[in-house]
């Protein structure tokens, strides 16, 4: 039986809205959907629009909403915090910031226990370069192509997408190494007869690109914008092994990948075994209010001798609802959550795609972070990103009231990752939409 909702007639607030954001936003600030949704209110997983149009949100503001959308508990910190005090910048010492740093140390592994707040991943992403720049002595750095670390110039220098680069390459010394990107390998292998040839090649990337001396490997646990690219368990601890050997340290960037988003782990990169000297994150640290951190050791902290500041960074009520957010992600264990949930959207799609060979080309990702790659026609061999099947089966699931987001170099890989307490209905709820929504987009 369709679960294809009739929409509600376009209120004048939706027309409105979508003009003023057509004159008055820069055009290249995408939108999806071909009639893009106003949403205006939402609680836990469900989420509104203007048009009074309910939505069963999959995507949580690009895996922001860790806790649900008007968290009562997240809410009533917020509430508190501001109606004591809003901001000061971090000048003055502050107790949601230092009880929020206090917290990060005791989450994160090894000796790192020195961080700055900032208000996003790009700006965590730009403290963490510098941090290993200065410590290092060196400057020249390793990201991997399909990665994405921002919209500043530095994290787009390091961004290998050129579908997110309007510019060229600004900040010299970024070397790209290529993806553990197994279903496309740009080395032509097969894993795991392989050997992750793509790790090993780092050492052939520094030693022909770069002076042979580096600051830093930045790198996604799982690649995020790239389509939820995910890794062969040897690869961090091969890559990283060769990036020590040169001097380099490890950034890991968290921003998509942590607070137990992989399932079992708070944090994505343990699910490889590898230690960072450097990490970064933001997105679900605060369930939606702006917030950034990078922690590191203390004699890397120690290594930036100049004043820094932020002005909105550590921002007390930014701060206090990350508190709380993540003393919620830890009682609630959120992380063993999402590894439980998470199972059983893997084994969902997996028979979506059992059902549709043809069109789903490979489901990968670990807890609450599963993707589905969409080509023309897996079973002919022809991977060919099927990006206007991905845009049919997108409007469909639009229709039917659910949310999901997309990514990928081609766009043809949808991105899965609902809040962190998503319960056993939503995902079946959730499979059953998205079964309907690739039928009806005529995928094979």
């Amino acid at each position: 039986m369709s679960t294809t909702k009739t929409q509600a007639p376009t209120s004048p607030l939706t027309k409105s809205t979508r003009e003023k954001h057509a004159k008055y936003m820069l055009p290249a600030t995408i939108q999806y959907y071909a009639e893009p949704v106003v949403l205006t209110e939402g609680k836990g997983l469900r989420i509104k629009d203007a048009d009074g149009n309910e939505y069963l949100d999959f995507f949580g503001g690009i895996l922001t909403v860790s806790v649900g959308h008007a968290n009562e508990k997240v809410n009533a910190a917020i509430v508190a915090q501001i109606s004591r005090l809003s901001h000061v910048s971090t000048l003055y010492p502050m107790v949601p910031a230092v009880e929020l740093a206090e917290r990060l140390a005791r989450l994160s592994p090894g000796r790192l226990e020195q961080c700055f707040l900032a208000t996003s991943g790009t700006e965590a992403d730009e403290t963490a370069v510098m941090l290993a720049q200065l410590s290092t002595g060196a400057s020249e750095i390793v990201a991997l192509r399909h990665g994405y670390s921002g919209r500043s110039m530095l994290a787009q220098s390091l961004t290998a997408h050129s579908t997110w680069r309007p510019l060229p390459t600004q900040v010299a010394g970024v070397k790209h190494a290529v993806s553990p990107y197994c279903y496309r390998c740009p080395l032509k292998l097969t894993y795991p007869s392989c050997g992750v040839a793509c790790a090993s090649d780092i050492e052939e990337l520094i030693r022909t690109t770069t002076t042979g001396r580096i600051a830093a490997f930045i790198a996604e646990p799982i690649q995020g914008v790239g389509g939820f690219i995910t890794p062969p368990p040897e690869y961090f601890e091969i890559a990283v092994g060769i990036i020590k050997k040169y001097g380099g340290v490890f950034i890991c960037d968290e921003v998509q990948t942590g607070f137990g988003r992989t399932g079992g782990k708070f944090w994505g990169h343990e699910h490889w075994g590898v230690q960072p000297d450097i990490m970064t994150m933001a997105k679900g640290i605060a369930n939606g209010l702006p917030l950034g951190a990078t922690i590191a050791t203390p004699e890397i902290a120690a290594s930036l001798k100049s004043l820094t500041i932020s002005t909105f960074g550590g921002n007390p009520v930014s701060c206090a609802a990350a508190n709380a957010t993540l003393e919620i992600i830890e009682e609630e264990d959120l992380a063993g959550n999402a590894a439980r949930m998470g199972a059983l959207l893997r084994a969902g799609l997996e028979q979506l795609q059992r059902r549709h060979p043809r069109s789903i080309g490979q489901v990968r990702g670990m807890g609450l972070m599963q993707a589905l790659e969409l080509v023309e026609d897996e079973t002919a061999g022809n991977r060919t990103p099927a990006k206007a099947l991905t845009a049919k089966v997108f409007e469909e699931t639009k229709k039917r009231g659910l949310l999901v987001g997309k990514g990928g170099l081609e766009g043809n890989c949808f991105r899965i990752a609902p809040a962190l307490n998503v319960a056993k209905g939503d995902v079946e709820e959730a499979l059953e939409l998205l079964g309907e929504s690739f039928a009806a987009a005529g995928a094979r």
